[in-house]
């Protein structure tokens, strides 16, 4: 087990809320990574986004953080992490990985040494030479692929950034085909060396967007989430119509910030 690369798995979203899905995802995925005879995950974490997201229908943070603090008390080795559903701002999924990755090389005392090839390498400390570097990627569904040919959602430094340094876990269903978007965008076919495809083969449809609208309508969804998310969306009553119209109309932020400005014309 020595010579295996540690790795940490990150999954970012809205997790509104979370299912029983979004955790599958990282049992998927741990079972593909260790099954390629490389990587020894020790960890994953799931990472709310922030209020200042705009998405139509995103509950307060505090929310989507305690419901998935309590749908992972019977895991062991996933974690909530806090950190950017309690930035003001909106923050890009390249700076959210940078930043777990900083504390991931804390954690193992690995410092960072001159750049090579546009990103630093690391080193442990008070080691001689080089040793083998924990490593983070990111954990998605085939859907998040098709939102790197979204325009205006993503920066191109980011995706090459994502898929060159740390890495895709793109976990697909039957029916699914994650690896035509790779064929038919350049960036993604550059580095699928290290986009790592695995395919669930136990159907399993889940949507946050379905639950949402199941439980507006007074419909069960015991089985779809954990028993303990159930009680606390129960409690607070947390979804209801009007939640529902939060941000309606509003444009996403990376869809704000990205977008095209336009000059006026020269009188």
């Amino acid at each position: 087990m020595k010579h295996l690369t540690p790795l940490t798995l990150l999954a970012c979203g809205s997790f509104n809320p979370i299912t029983n899905m979004h955790m599958r995802l990282f049992e998927v995925a741990r079972d593909h990574l260790h099954q390629t005879g490389k990587y020894r995950v020790i960890g994953g974490i799931i990472s709310p986004v922030s209020d200042d997201y705009g998405k139509q229908g995103l509950v307060e943070a505090r929310h989507r953080i305690a419901m998935a603090q309590l749908a992972l008390e019977t895991s062991d080795w996933i974690r909530v992490d806090r950190w950017e559903s309690e930035q003001r701002q909106w923050s890009e999924t390249v700076i959210v990985l940078r930043h777990h990755y900083k504390e991931l090389l804390k954690s193992h005392r690995i410092r960072k040494l001159p750049r090579e090839n546009n990103w630093p390498i690391e080193k442990a400390a008070g080691a001689s030479s080089l040793t083998v570097v924990p490593e983070l990627k990111l954990l998605c569904g085939a859907d998040f692929l098709k939102t790197f040919q979204t325009p205006n959602l993503w920066k191109e430094e980011h995706i090459l950034e994502i898929v060159g340094k740390f890495g895709l876990v793109c976990i697909s269903r039957a029916g699914s085909d994650p690896s035509q978007c790779i064929s038919q965008t350049a960036l993604l076919s550059r580095y699928q060396h290290n986009i790592h495809l695995v395919r669930e083969w136990i159907q399993n449809e889940i949507s946050a967007t379905n639950i949402r609208h199941a439980l507006r309508k007074e419909q069960s969804v015991k089985y779809l989430v954990p028993d303990s998310v159930i009680s606390y969306i129960k409690q607070y009553n947390i979804y209801t119509d009007m939640s529902e119209q939060k941000n309606e109309g509003n444009l996403l932020q990376p869809l704000k910030q990205y977008r095209p400005v336009v000059s006026p014309l020269n009188d």
